[in-house]
């Protein structure tokens, strides 16, 4: 299963546009917060692809603050990041990730992409496709579940 991971793309509706048509064949795509308008654009160009969006800090819509999401028989914490305060470490990210029984936590806010696994957490920030910070590439995530127990993170640059 693949799973496209997307956060912080800040009304750059181009972009998130460019990265899904490159990613066509995702089973499932995630938005990590701060794009609510091109995300909305994004599912009803693409209803085949099912989309899961967090909010984020820049939203105002009537989106949840986390989402576990259930696929290939892992569960997948989404968040935007914010209310876990992740700008001073990922353990309360980790931690509510745990409470919820998830083996991977997802989370955006930080514009810096990363993967790590923390206490038998797979965890990953896809960063920002938009606005990358620390002179980083723009960036989004893919991962590829297995039903043989394999996890795939990848971070992916945006390219012109």
């Amino acid at each position: 299963m693949k799973i496209l991971v997307v956060s912080d793309t800040h009304r750059n509706f181009a972009i998130l546009d460019k990265i899904v048509n490159r990613n066509l064949d995702s089973d499932l795509i995630i938005h990590l917060g701060d794009g609510e308008n091109e995300a909305r654009d994004i599912q009803s160009m693409h209803p085949q692809i099912p989309l899961v969006y967090v909010k984020g800090n820049c939203d105002y819509g009537f989106h949840r603050d986390y989402q576990v999401v259930t696929a290939c028989g892992y569960k997948i914490f989404c968040c935007h990041g914010h209310a876990f305060e992740v700008h001073t470490g990922l353990q309360q990210l980790v931690s509510r990730a745990k409470a919820e029984d998830c083996k991977i936590a997802l989370y955006g806010h930080t514009h810096l992409h990363r993967t790590e696994y923390i206490d038998d957490v797979f965890v990953m920030n896809p960063g920002s496709p938009d606005s990358p910070r620390n002179h980083n590439d723009p960036t989004y995530g893919v991962i590829n579940l297995t039903s043989d127990g394999q996890i795939e993170m990848n971070i992916i640059a945006v390219k012109p």
